[in-house]
């Protein structure tokens, strides 16, 4: 099975429909914390719809075009990284992530957003990746910080949430920068 150790009892590893169940007892443990951010949260809240979500990235990723990985604290899902948007002609991909609480504070996100960052620009062959976020969700655009990646616009009342508008940050980094660090 793949996996990548991420250090300190957790890993990495593919979050797959067949996990739905171990999906949904997540989200609802994260609901809180997550919701407000990512717009599937909300609606995967049977085993019904969360198996949805999931294939859904399944079906993605089998077209190349996005994947989902669950990131595991000492054998619980608590978190994970997600690509999507995949266009191969433009070489354009964004990014995201979730963490429940119990993972906060260990750097889980940013070590496997490194990795899934790593591994599109190397084995994809991606020439730009994308962080999206609102900007009073501190912990995302904090993450995009300590990941090396550059605030480029934002993007007003653009994110519908609860009968609410909201701005999008946008966050990149373009391969080359990427590779050698800067």
């Amino acid at each position: 099975m793949f996996k990548v150790n991420l250090g300190g009892d957790a890993e990495l590893r593919p979050l797959e429909p067949w996990r739905a169940e171990e999906f949904l007892a997540h989200i609802d443990r994260a609901r809180e914390s997550v919701d407000p951010w990512i717009p599937w949260a909300s609606r995967s809240t049977d085993l019904e719809s969360a198996t949805r979500t999931l294939q859904r990235y399944a079906d993605w990723q089998a077209r190349g075009e996005g994947l989902i990985l669950g990131v595991w604290l000492s054998g619980e899902l608590v978190g994970g990284v997600m690509a999507f948007g995949f266009d191969a002609h433009s070489g354009v991909i964004e990014v995201g992530c979730w963490l429940e609480p119990a993972g906060t504070g260990r750097g889980l996100i940013t070590r496997a957003t490194t990795v899934l960052i790593d591994w599109l620009f190397t084995e994809r062959a991606v020439h730009r990746v994308e962080w999206h976020c609102r900007p009073d969700n501190v912990a995302s655009a904090n993450v995009a910080r300590r990941l090396g990646l550059t605030h480029e616009a934002t993007l007003r009342e653009n994110f519908l949430w609860q009968g609410k508008r909201h701005d999008t940050e946008i966050w990149a980094v373009l391969a080359p920068a990427w590779r050698t660090g800067g």
